[in-house]
């Protein structure tokens, strides 16, 4: 009975690592707390042997709402925004520059807030040095997915006393499995 259960576990773990490895452009962290300043990174994937990526594109949707870009060595920088001044919100950056090789992928970083509680996709267009451009726009578990994160309203999964409720029902539970244990001393209940 053990055994169907590790090679399920196995199976799992796999589709989990082979979905992670298909990623071109993610960014993380992949959950993030709506409501609140924190810093990204946009990572993007360099596939090809024979040429390094120039040029990368982000489109952040309504909701993604970036406020400050770090400084990317060896890339140049512009934006372009809605509104003006204060209210300005960032709907598109593009960085120009070049990988250092055709191992190096290029990391961006920034810092943003999530507007509210969802799946936010920001599309990515990758341009190679031979001139090819790759979109990464597609929707989630496609094969050239956008880079998505999911903003959730907490990331504790609730407040410290629902948190404590639970804490205390689980040690109920084994409280009342160890007097059963104890009252039949390892014989069955029937």
């Amino acid at each position: 009975m053990r055994r169907p259960a590790l090679v399920a576990a196995i199976a799992l773990g796999a589709v989990a690592f082979v979905s992670d490895a298909q990623a071109h452009s993610s960014i993380s962290p992949p959950v993030a707390e709506t409501k609140t300043l924190q810093q990204f990174t946009l990572d993007v994937q360099a596939e090809k042997q024979d040429s390094v990526t120039t040029r990368v594109e982000a489109t952040f949707p309504d909701g993604f709402d970036v406020e400050t870009f770090t400084a990317s060595p060896g890339w140049k920088r512009s934006e372009v925004t809605n509104g003006s001044g204060e209210e300005a919100t960032v709907r598109r950056v593009t960085w120009i520059g070049r990988e250092a090789s055709v191992d190096t992928d290029p990391v961006f970083r920034f810092t943003a807030t999530l507007a509210g509680a969802k799946s936010y996709g920001v599309g990515v267009r990758q341009t190679y040095s031979d001139g090819e451009v790759v979109d990464w726009t597609g929707p989630e578990g496609s094969e050239q997915p956008a880079a998505f994160v999911k903003g959730v309203s907490s990331l504790g999964g609730g407040s410290s006393s629902t948190l404590t409720i639970v804490a205390l029902v689980v040690g109920a539970i084994g409280v009342l499995l160890a007097v059963v244990g104890l009252a039949t001393r390892g014989r069955p209940l029937t």
